[in-house]
C-alpha cells in the first residue's frame, strides 16, 4: 500500500445535477498531507472534527472550530496537512465562476478564514440537501440544493464583496505566466524544457524552472501533475474506469495515475470512483 493513501482514510466524492457545483467531497483522513497544488474552482471547506493547516500563497493557516468556513480560491497554489494525531474530518464543495468570479480571488486570498456561524450552517444545509446522489429534474431535493446554493452564495458575495478591494493577478515575472499558460493548453501532451525555452524566447530552462518557483511556489512538473490530476478525478466521477482515466488525463497508464492520485486526494482512484456510486 502507498505510504500515500492511509489505512484509515475515508472518501465519498461525487457530480451532483446542481449548476455552479463541480464536485462535493467528504473525507475523513488520520494522518496526510497534501503536496502545493492548485484548483479551477473554488474551494469551500468546513470541518466536522481536529483540525488542518494549510498554506496559501504563501501564508499559513489554521482551521478548526465550529464555525469556521475556509474559502480557497482558484488557481492560487495551497496545499494542506493534518495537525493532531486524531486527524479531521472535512466536507468540500467546489463551486465554478457560476458562484463566484474569479475578480474576487484577491478578497479571499487577503482573507481566506471566515468567522461565521450562519455561513456555515447554510453550507452544512447544503451538503444535507446534496446528500441525495440521485436528483432527477423535477425533484424537489434538486430545488432545494438549488436554493440552498443561493443563500450560501449571497453571503459569500457579502463577505468577499463587503472588502476592500485587493488586486490578485498570475504573480511573478512574465516568462512565469507565459510558461504556465503553456502547461494550461498541454495538460495531454505535456511539454518539454526544451520546447517551452524556444517558445519563451530561449530562457535557460533552470531560469524556467527558478522562475516558475518563486512566481507560484511550485516547479513546472509539480503543477502539471495537480492539472492531470484534477482531470481524472473528474472523468472518474463521470463513470470512466480507472485505466482509461489515467491515459485520458495524461499518465502513462493507472498505475501512474494511481501514484498520483493518493498523494493529491487521499485515496486510490478506484476506491474514488466507487464512493461516486455510493
Amino acid at each position: 500500500m502507498s505510504a500515500a493513501i492511509r489505512p484509515h482514510s475515508t472518501v465519498s466524492a461525487w457530480q451532483p445535477p446542481v449548476p455552479g457545483i463541480a464536485e462535493v467531497f467528504h473525507a475523513r483522513f488520520t494522518d496526510h498531507a497534501y503536496p502545493a497544488h492548485v484548483h479551477d474552482t473554488w474551494t469551500l471547506m468546513i470541518l466536522d472534527g481536529g483540525r488542518v493547516d494549510f498554506g496559501l500563497d504563501r501564508e499559513r493557516h489554521g482551521v478548526g472550530g465550529s464555525d469556521t468556513v475556509a474559502l480557497l480560491p482558484p488557481g492560487v497554489v495551497h496545499d494542506g496537512r493534518t495537525v493532531t494525531e486524531a486527524g479531521f474530518r472535512k466536507r468540500v464543495l467546489y463551486l465554478d465562476a457560476s458562484v463566484l468570479p474569479e475578480s474576487l480571488t484577491g478578497a479571499a486570498v487577503d482573507a481566506p478564514l471566515l468567522l461565521d456561524a450562519a455561513l456555515r450552517d447554510r453550507v452544512h444545509g447544503l451538503h444535507r440537501a446534496l446528500g441525495v446522489r440521485e436528483l432527477p429534474a423535477g425533484a424537489v431535493e434538486r430545488l432545494e440544493a438549488q436554493s440552498r446554493l443561493a443563500f450560501v452564495q449571497e453571503r459569500l458575495r457579502t463577505w468577499l464583496e463587503g472588502r476592500p478591494v485587493v488586486p490578485y493577478g498570475a504573480p511573478g515575472p512574465d516568462t512565469a505566466v507565459r510558461l504556465r499558460e503553456l502547461l494550461d493548453a498541454r495538460v495531454l501532451g505535456g511539454i518539454t524544457l526544451e520546447e517551452a525555452s524556444a517558445l519563451l524566447g530561449h530562457a535557460h530552462p533552470t531560469h524556467l524552472i527558478r522562475s516558475f518557483r518563486q512566481a507560484f511556489g511550485l516547479p513546472p512538473h509539480a503543477y502539471l501533475t495537480g492539472l492531470r490530476v484534477a482531470k481524472a478525478r473528474r472523468l472518474l466521477l463521470a463513470g470512466m474506469r480507472p485505466a482509461e482515466a489515467a491515459v485520458a488525463a495524461g499518465f502513462y497508464d493507472q498505475a501512474h495515475l494511481t501514484r498520483h492520485f493518493g498523494r493529491h486526494v487521499g485515496i486510490s482512484p478506484a476506491r474514488f470512483a466507487r464512493s461516486g456510486r455510493m
